[in-house]
C-alpha cells in the first residue's frame, strides 16, 4: 500500500539528528515555478495566495533564498519539517530509522511546489498551496502545470514498491492533482467522522489529526494488508462497517 497525505503550512527547520535523505523525483519542476515566483512582488505573492503582508514577505525570501542542490545544510526531509495537524497526529517525532524507512516505501506527500514527496525527501521552506492559480505557460493553475506528472510518479512508486492499493488520506485540494483514472492499482478512500447532535460529522482538526494517526497505525504496526486498518481504535475511532462501501472507509467516534 501506499497511503498519500496532505503537506502542512506550519513548517519545522530547527536541527534534527536523522542524517538519511532523498532528493525530490520532481525537482527539475520546481525549479521552473520557483523561477516563476521569484519574478513576483510582495503585493503579488500576497494577491496570489490570499495571505497577509507578513506571509507574503516571508515567502518572497523563502522564494529568493531558494537554491541547488539541496543539502541537510540548506534543507529538511519532509516529513520532519511539516508541524500541521496531520503531522501531529502522526507524531514523527517518535519514529526510529526503521520506521522512517518503512514511511519512506509507503508514504507520500502531495506538494504544490514539489509534487510528490517521499517522506525523506529534502525541501527547503515554501508555500505553495495546490489550489493556487499561478499561471504558468501550462495553464491557469497548479493542477494544470503538473498534469499527468504527479499521477505517473505514483504509478511508478505502487510499481518499484509492489504495492496493490492507494489509500488516500489527503484533502480534497490535494488529492485533486491525481489523475484517478490513471491510477494502476486500485483506490481505497477513507474519512473520519464524529458524532455531533444526532449526526455524523466531519470536523476539520479532528479528521486532519485522524489521518496522520491512520499513518502512524500503519507505520509502527508495518501494515501492508488493508484489512488490518480496521483495526485502527486510536483516540475512539472505530471502523463503521454499517456506512463504509468497498472503496469508502469509514471510522467514526462519538463525542459526548
Amino acid at each position: 500500500m501506499i497511503f498519500l497525505i496532505s503537506p502542512a503550512k506550519t513548517l519545522d527547520y530547527s536541527d534534527t539528528n536523522i542524517k538519511d535523505f532523498s532528493i525530490p523525483r520532481l525537482l527539475d519542476q520546481s525549479d521552473r515555478l520557483v523561477s516563476s515566483l521569484k519574478k513576483k512582488s510582495k503585493k503579488s505573492i500576497q494577491s496570489l495566495m490570499n495571505v497577509s503582508e507578513n506571509i507574503a514577505e516571508l515567502n518572497v525570501e523563502r522564494y529568493q533564498q531558494y537554491d541547488t542542490p539541496f543539502t541537510l545544510a540548506n534543507s529538511k526531509q519532509a516529513v520532519l519539517a511539516f508541524k500541521g495537524d496531520v503531522y501531529t497526529g502522526m507524531n514523527t517525532d517518535s519514529f526510529d530509522t526503521s520506521d522512517l524507512q518503512f514511511a519512506q516505501n509507503h508514504l507520500r506527500i502531495l506538494s504544490g511546489l514539489y509534487g510528490l514527496l517521499k517522506p525523506l525527501d529534502l525541501m527547503q521552506p515554501y508555500r505553495l498551496e495546490m489550489g493556487t492559480k499561478l499561471k504558468t505557460t501550462r495553464g491557469k493553475n497548479l493542477y494544470e502545470f503538473w498534469k499527468n506528472r504527479i499521477t505517473d510518479t505514483l504509478n511508478e512508486d505502487l510499481d518499484s514498491t509492489n504495492s496493490e492499493l492507494v489509500v488516500n488520506l489527503a484533502s480534497q485540494e490535494y488529492f485533486k492533482s491525481v489523475k484517478t483514472s490513471k491510477l494502476s492499482k486500485p483506490l481505497l478512500n477513507i474519512q473520519f467522522k464524529e458524532l455531533r447532535n444526532g449526526k455524523y460529522k466531519i470536523v476539520s482538526f479532528s479528521a486532519k489529526k485522524a489521518r496522520g494517526m491512520m499513518c502512524h497505525y500503519a507505520i509502527k504496526n508495518r501494515i501492508s494488508d488493508p484489512e488490518l486498518l480496521k483495526g485502527f481504535d486510536y483516540e475512539n475511532y472505530t471502523f463503521n462497517e454499517r456506512m463504509s462501501t468497498e472503496n469508502e472507509w469509514l471510522f467514526t467516534r462519538d463525542i459526548f
